[in-house]
């Protein structure tokens, strides 16, 4: 069983490799269409129409291998859990893969609402990193150390923070778009408005999650190690990446933030949970335990 797992997870790897490069290959195609078009009208003096045709093509190849993907890494995901009897979500590898496949779900959900496919040459790029971090993770199916044979917190905690950590990754490509582009937008890519727009409604999403991380953690450290809070890295990180979306859900509110300084935050923020979740390795802590990154 899991080495049928590690076949769907190699396949899930060449699925957003795939979908990445289609997507990558629509948003140039347009440009050079957009371009010869240009240069005809101009020729002709006449405004020349513009068919995307094969960019069109290329993009819905991509969204299509995309979902190739989360079926791939969701196949991988199950039958890991078959294979150990328990939710996957024990050691670094588990996690990263979940992470990954937190990522590919919000986005399938965000394209699917929004219809923007360019958002993929972001999130596509940090599933596929994560995945390929964890081509180089140990990837044995150990039995679970005491401090996690609390299967039903183990389960809700992980699954909560998928949650977050995918939502906050669709903010963080429609912050990173938004940001490449001058104040009056690129042709090629999504509107500012709209990309801030996605951002907002993404931490929105991931905010409420994360705040339930944060209380199923402490939960979870009282029954294990006796205290709520003992300001533990990873713990601190949590506290600290909780603090930069709440600084910015408040800025955007109260004050009306939005466009770059917005967007910013944001990447900030991003750049919170990648520290929190890689952590760990440099600080030690309690959360050290088994090269997990929970």
């Amino acid at each position: 069983m899991l080495k049928i797992s590690d076949y769907s997870f190699i396949a899930a790897v060449m699925s957003i490799a795939l979908a990445l490069l289609c997507h990558v290959l629509a948003l140039g195609s347009v440009r050079v269409v957009r371009a010869r078009a240009a240069m005809a009208g101009a020729g002709s003096g006449q405004t020349a129409d513009v068919t995307p045709g094969r960019p069109g093509n290329l993009a819905a190849y991509g969204g299509l291998t995309g979902w190739l993907a989360l079926g791939f890494l969701t196949a991988s995901l199950v039958l890991r859990a078959i294979a150990t009897g328990h939710a996957p979500f024990a050691n670094m590898y588990e996690f990263t893969l979940a992470f990954a496949w937190g990522v590919l779900a919000s986005h399938a959900y965000f394209e699917r609402r929004y219809r923007i496919p360019t958002l993929s040459v972001v999130t596509l790029v940090v599933a596929l990193g994560l995945l390929m971090y964890a081509l180089m993770t140990p990837s044995g199916a150990d039995p679970l150390v005491p401090a996690l044979q609390n299967t039903l917190l183990l389960s809700i905690h992980v699954a909560v923070a998928i949650i977050a950590y995918g939502a906050f990754s669709i903010a963080f490509a429609a912050a990173a778009l938004y940001l490449v582009q001058p104040k009056g937008g690129r042709r090629r890519l999504p509107r500012p408005a709209l990309l801030d727009e996605i951002a907002h409604r993404a931490a929105m999403v991931g905010f409420p999650f994360l705040t339930l991380v944060i209380v199923l953690g402490a939960v979870w450290a009282e029954i294990s190690w006796g205290r709520y809070w003992s300001w533990d890295p990873k713990e601190t990180a949590s506290l600290v990446t909780w603090l930069v979306y709440g600084a910015y859900l408040h800025a955007r509110v109260v004050h009306g933030w939005r466009g770059r300084r917005a967007a910013w935050l944001l990447v900030l923020g991003f750049a919170a949970i990648v520290f929190t979740f890689y952590g760990n390795y440099f600080f030690g802590g309690l959360h050290s335990y088994a090269a997990v990154g929970l």
